[in-house]
């Protein structure tokens, strides 16, 4: 059953009145609790009435028929519409199952998804036969189509890369356009292609997100006026206000790599902001250990404890993304016809749920986990263990490259002029600079330099996972490199660190070299070890996941490593092309 089109069939919606008649009788029945009413913002007394996966009834009533019911007296707890993720990127190590099985035993009961490395990985069919697949999980998962590859492709990946982005647009299971990181080539380029695309999404009454950092007020009223509905990019309150002012809904962000949510929450009530109605969470795609606590959780809890009245706090975290997507007639609240998502609270400051009912089934009861006995074939639709049919040589591991990159931060990275003697075949310690090619996963071409600032004696680094699906090769050793590649060949892809010829580290990401196939709180745990691992190292900055990620990825200043080459972000130039292997 198509879920994002119909959801339930015409039997099954005659079942859903004759429970309220009297002749079914529901399958659920939370009886005697406070529940919150996002429609009248206030707390009320009652009983929920549940059939299958959908809400039937809450309010005062009982239904004249239970027999067979589950009966769960709630007296004593607050309920609550399951939380939104409304700017997930559920690549980032994990996959979308283990992200999604995680977020509901959290209270994140529907995400909405980057489609971005099923554009990279696998081909359409296989895709949408997927997004089928994940309809089956406990969660609510929609997902969003991008315009752009967030980095600089070769002109065959490009085309196959466009090719791609209006059938995902017309997708049932696609609620968005964007995020449109490429805005520039919209705004001053002359992108009228992405334009056109703009206008199909809209046209197809789907909205449009932007990704828009540090933009000026004429920057947000134009990009408003090409059809942008909404923003995630604040770092300030006042940044917040300006988006909301000028009408789009504004995702406050908390990330593992901006986790600025606090201090704007401190900046709103500041400022004495009343309304919070087209405001929402987001974790904005976090890496693993992150989301130790959970997904929006600990978002709702940040704004009440910074003095935001909890029924706004909840909102924000359900009906208000909820109803910016057009889907609020299926989640984001408690009210008849509505999916079956339900958190149990102990008290309404207290976000964590004991209890979660997730497409009306338990997936936590009295704070012990439920199985999920649903299976992603992953296998059926082209995902795998990576297999690679080429070789890594000497011939590509040579660096002469006069520019390098320099490590700003964990994400930032500015040119500079090398002047190490790179012929060598290890690096010495007494510098931070190493050796980074990045090489295309077909063996197609490379791009060698030199990166300043991740670590002073770490022999080598292989990663499967990047922004573009291609191979990143870093380190001080090219032994060691060559070393850590050939593991992580064996391995079937994955994460790989090598020193003095012993591995010291290592990951698979058996999943398209992308994903690893392991429980959130598994990978918890591994991302740790890399962390600390790579610390001792040199690595001074507080995400290596989100470095590796964003390397290639042409959002960012100043310059990037990518499928063209080395490449000034700026100017839209390429410094030094790739080179055919």
């Amino acid at each position: 059953m198509n879920e994002q089109r119909f959801r339930w069939r015409n039997r099954q919606l005659r079942e859903h009145t004759a429970v309220v008649d009297g002749k079914l009788a529901p399958t659920k029945l939370i009886k005697n609790t406070t529940y919150l009413n996002v429609y009248l913002k206030q707390w009320l007394k009652g009983h929920i009435w549940i059939y299958e996966d959908r809400i039937i009834y809450t309010g005062k009533e009982l239904p004249a028929m239970t027999e067979g019911t589950e009966v769960i007296e709630a007296e004593g707890s607050f309920v609550v519409p399951g939380y939104v993720e409304p700017h997930a990127h559920p690549f980032q190590l994990y996959n979308p199952r283990s992200l999604a099985d995680y977020a509901v035993q959290t209270g994140t009961t529907t995400l909405i998804n980057d489609n971005l490395m099923w554009l990279f990985l696998i081909d359409q069919k296989q895709a949408f036969s997927l997004l089928e697949e994940f309809m089956n999980l406990s969660a609510s998962v929609f997902w969003w189509a991008r315009f752009d590859s967030q980095s600089a492709l070769q002109e065959d990946e490009q085309l196959e890369f466009d090719e791609q982005i209006l059938p995902w647009i017309q997708h049932d299971a696609v609620i968005q356009g964007g995020e449109l990181t490429a805005w520039p080539h919209v705004l001053y380029g002359g992108d009228d292609q992405t334009l056109h695309r703009m206008q199909e999404t809209k046209r197809s009454r789907k909205p449009l997100e932007g990704h828009l950092p540090g933009a000026s007020w004429k920057t947000l009223v134009k990009m408003r006026l090409l059809g942008i509905d909404s923003e995630h990019e604040s770092m300030t309150a006042d940044e917040v206000i300006a988006r909301v002012t000028y009408g789009y809904q504004t995702g406050l962000r908390y990330s593992s790599i901006r986790p600025d949510l606090p201090e704007i929450l401190e900046g709103l009530m500041e400022k004495n902001i009343k309304n919070f109605d087209h405001m929402m969470f987001t974790t904005d795609g976090s890496t693993p250990n992150f989301y130790r606590e959970g997904i929006i959780n600990p978002c709702i809890q940040i704004a009440i404890e910074k003095g935001i009245d909890p029924i706004d706090a909840y909102m924000m975290g359900s009906y208000q993304p909820a109803r910016h997507f057009g889907i609020e007639d299926r989640v984001g609240s408690l009210a008849p016809g509505r999916v079956a998502h339900l958190n149990f609270l102990d008290n309404p400051n207290n976000p964590h749920p004991h209890s979660v009912l997730a497409k009306g089934e338990w997936v936590k009861k009295d704070n012990q986990l439920v199985k999920d006995q649903s299976e992603i074939n992953w296998k059926k639709n082209g995902v795998g263990p990576l297999d690679l049919s080429w070789e890594l040589t000497e011939d590509d591991l040579q660096f002469s490259m006069p520019v390098g990159m320099e490590m700003v931060n964990d994400v930032i990275m500015k040119p500079y002029p090398v002047d190490i003697e790179a012929s060598v075949e290890r690096l010495s310690h007494d510098h931070n600079e190493a050796f980074l090619t990045l090489i295309d996963r077909d063996g197609k071409w490379k791009v060698n330099t030199i990166l300043k600032g991740f670590t002073n004696s770490l022999g080598g680094l292989i990663s499967s996972y990047s922004n573009t699906g291609d191979i990143i090769i870093l380190g001080k050793s090219r032994k060691d490199m060559k070393m850590a590649f050939d593991r992580m060949k064996e391995i079937g892809g994955g994460l790989v660190l090598v020193d003095e010829g012993k591995v010291i580290f290592e990951l698979p990401l058996s999943l398209s070299g992308m994903m690893a196939d392991l429980p959130m709180t598994d990978l918890m745990k591994e991302e740790v070890k890399l962390r600390n691992c790579l610390k001792t190292y040199g690595y001074k900055f507080g995400d290596p996941v989100y470095t590796l990620l964003f390397l290639s990825s042409v959002h960012l200043p100043f310059v990037r490593i990518t499928p063209q080459g080395l490449m000034d972000v700026k100017k839209n130039e390429v410094l030094y092309p790739a080179i055919m292997r």
